[in-house]
């Protein structure tokens, strides 16, 4: 089994950030790669920090978001399943709204049915003291990405039944 990482800091589902947006970039990163039979997709934590307290994007324009890269993964025949956003509160650009927002995505992923599995990275990392928080021994210190620790409990978290 081989793993492709197209993940780019500072990505977002909608907009350009660092690159272009996840929708413009799918046919190219993911869908156009030589053998993919499954995708996992982790994407809008960047869409929602860098709103700060702005209305937009919602959670709702997230889904949407969400919906079009799962029917086009779907259309080339893909497994496609969704992961939570981990927790963020602490870094930089984290506000009361974003995690409403983050909160909201999450619900989604985990309780839609839309995508194929969900891999709950949330969960994962969360403190369970503080659970918008990441865990500390799985903060890389930013409080937005996990640190080797964090990393290596994700891959764990990964149930490789998942890709037969």
């Amino acid at each position: 089994m081989s793993v492709l990482n197209a993940g780019i800091s500072g990505n977002r589902v909608l907009g350009d950030g660092a690159g272009v947006s996840a929708l413009a970039r799918f046919d190219r990163d993911v869908l156009m790669q030589t053998g993919v039979t499954h995708v996992i997709i982790m994407e809008g934590i960047n869409d929602i920090g860098l709103a700060r307290a702005n209305p937009t994007p919602t959670a709702e324009d997230l889904i949407a978001g969400h919906k079009q890269l799962i029917e086009r993964a779907r259309a080339r025949g893909l497994k496609v399943y969704g992961a939570t956003l981990t927790p963020f509160e602490g870094a930089a650009y984290y506000t009361v709204e974003g995690e409403a927002k983050r909160q909201a995505l999450n619900q989604w992923i985990r309780t839609s049915g839309a995508y194929d599995a969900v891999i709950d990275f949330d969960q994962i990392t969360r403190d369970p003291a503080a659970p918008t928080k990441f865990l500390p021994a799985y903060d890389s210190g930013d409080h937005l990405h996990p640190g080797d620790a964090g990393y290596k409990a994700m891959g764990e978290a990964v149930d490789l039944k998942l890709f037969p």
